[in-house]
């Protein structure tokens, strides 16, 4: 009998054996660089939350110097800042004086340019100290730049963090900045920076008949937009006074997507202390409408809730004056309720928080007070979780308005989702 012929199924036994071995060695090496990708992207969020950052592969608006800073040479500058506005862990402020950039006056929105006035406290016009550079307030009464704040400013440059939530006011305050650039032909140039609930859409889209500055355009509580993408679409739908248009440059971020995981390195307003508070705040600031303290004057804001009445439940807190909180609900006095710090930051929006305590409320006429419908974006809420509907109910109310939110969003996007 001829040799080979037994030769031959040995050697394509052993050829099968390597085959298989090569092809059980990669299925292994693929599952260990998937978990090591995961366990990698868990401990980048971890990171992020303790320390909040940017992640190395995101290159920010502010950060691209040599695109903007020609933009500003020989012109007389003024900008919109505040305590978020950071290149390198330094004020921008503080960077462009340095480069000899002809700052004239620094606009700043609630909360101050350094970031140390309290909620709702009206920012005095001054001196920055650091800087020399006047100040001027752009809240309470002032909210647009006036003809006059104007004068004398040859270009506009805007640099502030935002949580991509509509009722967080810089949105507003660039509202206002922009219809003061276009009435003056000033124009604005924007450094785009990463929304931290970019991942989301979702909401009931405001009603423009309960338009005010905890929410101006008829868009969702998350919005899914850069605040490039917010004032590229607040020209392009033509939502400034007049429907006039702002000379408008967004320097936008290179290595961001909508799903890139990013928390602020600093707190963007006193009380949103950390990544969870900022993840939590689209659903508990809802709270602020009603009799329930979300944890204002705690060291845990936005991350609890409670009320006076134990029916609300067994964990407690007691507000008290403090940075941020210089008048909180329920100062001083015992609230009772719920700690959510344990929650997971890859969660997202829900009416859960606000519906379990309603179902709990003693005095369910008492619960809602009248500033929960601008938050809202209207009465439609309200009314159907007084009429006991189940958020599956609520949501699909939405969805119809929500459809075509979406449609125009496309038209603005810079980044992809």
């Amino acid at each position: 009998m001829n040799k080979w012929l037994w030769a031959k199924p040995v050697r394509n036994l052993d050829y099968n054996i390597r085959k298989s071995a090569l092809l059980l060695s990669l299925f292994f090496t693929f599952f260990a660089a998937g978990l090591n990708a995961c366990a990698q992207k868990k401990t980048d969020e971890q990171s992020a939350q303790s320390q909040g950052g940017v992640p190395a592969e995101i290159t920010l608006g502010v950060e691209r110097m040599s695109v903007y800073l020609p933009l500003l040479e020989g012109k007389k500058v003024a900008c919109v800042l505040n305590n978020s506005s950071l290149i390198n862990g330094k004020h921008l402020a503080d960077t462009l004086k340095k480069l000899k950039v002809n700052i004239v006056k620094i606009f700043t929105p609630e909360h101050g340019i350094r970031g140390d006035a309290d909620a709702g406290e009206k920012v005095n016009n001054a001196i920055d100290s650091k800087t020399g550079i006047p100040i001027v307030s752009l809240y309470g009464s002032h909210k647009q730049p006036t003809a006059e704040d104007m004068e004398n400013v040859d270009i506009m440059l805007y640099d502030i963090q935002d949580v991509g939530v509509r009722f967080f006011t810089y949105h507003s305050t660039l509202h206002y900045v922009m219809q003061a650039c276009a009435e003056e032909s000033v124009p604005l140039v924007l450094l785009d920076r990463p929304n931290p609930n970019g991942d989301q859409i979702d909401g009931p889209v405001l009603d423009t008949a309960w338009s005010s500055f905890v929410g101006m355009h008829p868009v969702p509580i998350l919005h899914g937009l850069t605040s490039g993408e917010m004032a590229k679409m607040i020209n392009g739908e033509g939502w400034l006074q007049g429907k006039v248009k702002c000379g408008l440059e967004v320097i936008n971020m290179y290595g961001y997507s909508h799903k890139s995981v990013y928390y602020p390195p600093v707190r963007p307003s006193p009380n949103l202390p950390n990544a969870l508070s900022v993840r939590l705040y689209a659903s508990l600031c809802l709270f602020e409408g009603t009799v329930i303290s979300v944890g204002r004057g705690t060291d845990f804001p936005f991350q609890v809730a409670g009320g006076t009445d134990s029916a609300y439940g067994s964990f407690k807190f007691t507000p008290h004056s403090a940075f941020g909180a210089a008048k909180p609900m329920y100062e001083g006095k015992t609230c009772y309720g719920e700690d959510y710090r344990s929650q997971a930051l890859s969660q997202t929006f829900t009416l859960k928080y606000l519906l379990d305590f309603y179902n709990r409320s003693p005095d369910k006429s008492k619960f809602f007070i009248k500033f929960f419908d601008r938050l809202a974006g209207g009465p439609a809420l309200k009314q159907q979780i007084m009429l006991g509907k189940t958020e599956a109910q609520i949501r699909g109310s939405w969805d119809a308005e929500l459809f075509r939110y979406k449609h125009m969003r496309r038209k603005y996007r810079i980044y992809l989702d």
